[in-house]
C-alpha cells in the first residue's frame, strides 16, 4: 500500500512538470546573433548568381547592432558570372540545396526578424526569402519579401510567417541583390536575424497589386518589379544592359539589348524572360496578383530601325506554380524612334504573375544581329 502510494505521489508530482514543459516552448530559433555564438543556427553557404561580386565578412567590428560582430556583404555589382543578381542563403548543413536531410522544426514560430543597414544609406536588397528550396528534402515553405531600399543607421525588419508551414526548414534565410539597382554596388550588413513565436500576428493574405505596377522604370527605382534573368535560347548572343544612358525615353536610364545572332547555342534564337524571384521557372511560389491590369505597355526602338523582335509577351511560364495565363504581340518591326506598344490583357487571368516580360528573336529575322533599347515597361 505505501508503495503504491508513493507511486501516485510521484506520478501527481511529475504531471504538473510535463504541462510546464510543454507550456516552455521556445519564444525565438536564432539564425545569427554573434560570431561564433553558441545559439547560431544555419550557415551563409548557399551563394548565388553572381557569386564572384560578393566579399563576406562574418566578424565585422564596424558598429554592429547588438554584440560584438555583425556580418558585412560586399557587392561589386561586376557581373563576374554574367547573371546581374548575387545572393546568399543561410542553409543547414552547409550547402545544402535540398540534397540532404538538415531542416528544422520551426512549428510555433509566426515571424522572421533581422536588422540592417547600408553603409551609405540606399543601399537596395531586391528580395529576402525565408524557406523555397527545392530538392529531394524541400523545405516545407516559401515566403519572400522586397523590395528594401536600406538607411545608414540600423532598422528593424520582419518577414510575416503566421500560418506558414515551418515543419522543415533547409533555408532560413536569403537575399538577393541586382545591379540594375545598385549599378555602383552597394555594401550591406545583416545582424540579429532569428525567428520569433507571436501569437498576435495574423497571416497575410494575396494583395491585389495597384496600377500602375512597373517591371522597369529606371535603373534603380524601387518601383521596379522582376528581374532579367530568364535568358533563352542562345544566352551567349546576348548582352544586356539595365543601366544605359544612351537616349533613354523617360528618366536617367533606359535597357539596352545587344543580340549578335552567332548561334552561341546553337539555338538560332535568344530572348529574356524578367521574372519574380531571379530564375523562376515556376519552381517557386512567388506571383504577383495583376488582376487590375487591362494592359501591358512599353517603349522600344532600334538602333537603326527595322530590327524585327519575334515576341513580346506577358505570363507563360510553366512549372509546379505556373503563371495564371499569358498573352503576346509580334512579330514586331522596331522604328528608329521611341515608340509605344500594348500587349492587350483584358479577359485573360493575371491573378498570378511569375514572368512579368519577355522578348525573343532569332537569326533568320536578325542575320547580322540586333541592337534595340526598352523603357517604361509597366502595367496598367
Amino acid at each position: 500500500m505505501k508503495k503504491l502510494l508513493a507511486m501516485a505521489l510521484v506520478m501527481f508530482l511529475a504531471a504538473p512538470l510535463a504541462v510546464m514543459a510543454q507550456d516552455q516552448s521556445p519564444k525565438e530559433f536564432v539564425v545569427f546573433s554573434d560570431r561564433n555564438a553558441k545559439d547560431n543556427h544555419y550557415i551563409p553557404s548557399g551563394w548565388m548568381g553572381d557569386y564572384g561580386d560578393l566579399k563576406m565578412n562574418d566578424q565585422s567590428a564596424d558598429n554592429p547592432h547588438s554584440g560584438t560582430t555583425s556580418i558585412q556583404f560586399v557587392y561589386s555589382a561586376k557581373k563576374s558570372q554574367g547573371q546581374g543578381w548575387s545572393g546568399v542563403y543561410w542553409q543547414n548543413p552547409a550547402n545544402n540545396w535540398g540534397n540532404k536531410k538538415g531542416g528544422f522544426d520551426l512549428t510555433g514560430m509566426s515571424k522572421l526578424t533581422f536588422w540592417a543597414r547600408g553603409a551609405k544609406g540606399g543601399e537596395v536588397i531586391q528580395k529576402v526569402m525565408v524557406g523555397g528550396i527545392k530538392g529531394t528534402y524541400p523545405d516545407s515553405s516559401s515566403v519572400e519579401m522586397g523590395p528594401i531600399e536600406l538607411t545608414d543607421t540600423w532598422r528593424q525588419y520582419t518577414v510575416n510567417l503566421a500560418g506558414k508551414d515551418l515543419s522543415y526548414m533547409n533555408g532560413a534565410f536569403g537575399w538577393t541583390i541586382t545591379s540594375d539597382l545598385n549599378p555602383e554596388g552597394a555594401t550591406i550588413y545583416f545582424d540579429d536575424i532569428k525567428f520569433e513565436a507571436d501569437p498576435a500576428l495574423k497571416p497575410e493574405g494575396k494583395k491585389q497589386q495597384a496600377m500602375p505596377f512597373y517591371v522597369y522604370a529606371d535603373r534603380s527605382s524601387m518601383v521596379n518589379h522582376f528581374v532579367a534573368s530568364g535568358w533563352m535560347g542562345d544566352y551567349g548572343d546576348i548582352k544586356y544592359d539595365g543601366s544605359c544612358k544612351e537616349d533613354a525615353y523617360l528618366g536617367d536610364t533606359c535597357v539596352k539589348i545587344v543580340y549578335s545572332a552567332k548561334a552561341t547555342q546553337g539555338a538560332r534564337w535568344a530572348g529574356i524572360f524578367w521574372q519574380n524571384p531571379a530564375n523562376n521557372w515556376g519552381n517557386i511560389d512567388a506571383g504577383f496578383d495583376l488582376s487590375k491590369a487591362t494592359k501591358l505597355t512599353f517603349w522600344a526602338r532600334g538602333v537603326n530601325g527595322k530590327e524585327r523582335i519575334e515576341e513580346f509577351k506577358v505570363g507563360g511560364i510553366m512549372g509546379e506554380f505556373s503563371d495564371s495565363d499569358s498573352a503576346a504581340i509580334g512579330p514586331v518591326i522596331l522604328n528608329k524612334e521611341w515608340t509605344q506598344y500594348s500587349i492587350d490583357l483584358k479577359g485573360k487571368d493575371m491573378s498570378y504573375i511569375i514572368g512579368g516580360f519577355a522578348w525573343s528573336t532569332n537569326a533568320d529575322n536578325n542575320p547580322e544581329g540586333a541592337t534595340f533599347y526598352l523603357d517604361e515597361i509597366k502595367f496598367e
